[in-house]
């Protein structure tokens, strides 16, 4: 079996989170639904954002059938009615965003659990056995992979000049791999922990101090630092194989 370092899920919402090789990675990067997933949402960002026309995009097929089913959802439906093209366009990208495969960098093993129905029952397979998946869940990791992820995003310069200052000379982190964000505005770094640094969170605060990140603020106001992203069963989402700027697979696959 090829050897992997970190796991991957097909979809966050009810996916088995599985040893993510080489070849799972290529994959995913290169899928023609990943790129359109990620093209359409910086498209309809960027039409809203200038005030363009979003006439093509309230035509596509996919987007009208999501509307169809938002409107359909009792109560619901009636304020989802009332929202205009644009918030409903936004809010449908967010949703191909929140549908990208995801890689969950710093864990290299989940453990096996039961899937269960709404009131916690075991579900069976039709021999009656349950049906067992390795749930992305922080008390159900089992080993960790020496990887951790940092995010900025909503950067008020372009993702790669961040990339570039982890080049200087006496950087401590090694870097795995680099890639611009979902909204083409960030910039997500996965480097190797240095346990002397302390946990994900200690290492993710002091690289973005050495980046000289802790005074930036982002495009949207927020700083561009993603606190979220300290524990270490945060997935990540899937790149474009364009938007990947630097990949060390020899160290990002194996140990």
């Amino acid at each position: 079996m090829e050897a992997y370092r970190f796991t991957w899920q097909e979809n966050q919402y009810w996916g088995s989170c599985e040893p993510c090789t080489a070849s799972v990675f290529s994959t995913q990067v290169r899928s023609g639904v990943v790129d359109w997933k990620i093209g359409t949402r910086q498209a309809v960002e960027k039409a809203v954002r200038e005030g363009l026309p979003l006439d093509r995009f309230t035509q596509m097929t996919d987007y009208q059938k999501w509307c169809f089913k938002q409107q359909s959802r009792p109560k619901a439906g009636e304020k989802f009615a009332q929202l205009t093209t644009a918030v409903k366009l936004l809010q449908w990208v967010q949703t191909l965003k929140n549908g990208l495969p995801d890689f969950v960098f710093a864990v290299s093993e989940f453990a096996l659990v039961p899937r269960t129905d709404k009131n916690g029952n075991p579900r069976l397979d039709k021999d009656g056995h349950p049906m067992m998946y390795r749930r992305r869940k922080q008390d159900n990791i089992l080993s960790l992979s020496g990887l951790f992820m940092s995010d900025y995003d909503h950067l008020p310069f372009p993702p790669q000049e961040l990339y570039e200052r982890t080049l200087a000379k006496g950087f401590p982190w090694k870097v795995r791999l680099a890639h611009v964000t979902s909204s083409g505005f960030g910039l997500r770094l996965v480097s190797e922990w240095i346990p002397e640094a302390g946990r994900i969170a200690d290492n993710q605060y002091l690289q973005a101090k050495e980046l000289g990140m802790l005074d930036v603020i982002g495009t949207t106001g927020k700083h561009v630092t993603d606190n979220s992203c300290v524990n270490a069963d945060r997935l990540s989402y899937c790149p474009r194989l364009q938007d990947i700027i630097f990949i060390d697979e020899e160290n990002l696959f194996h140990i």
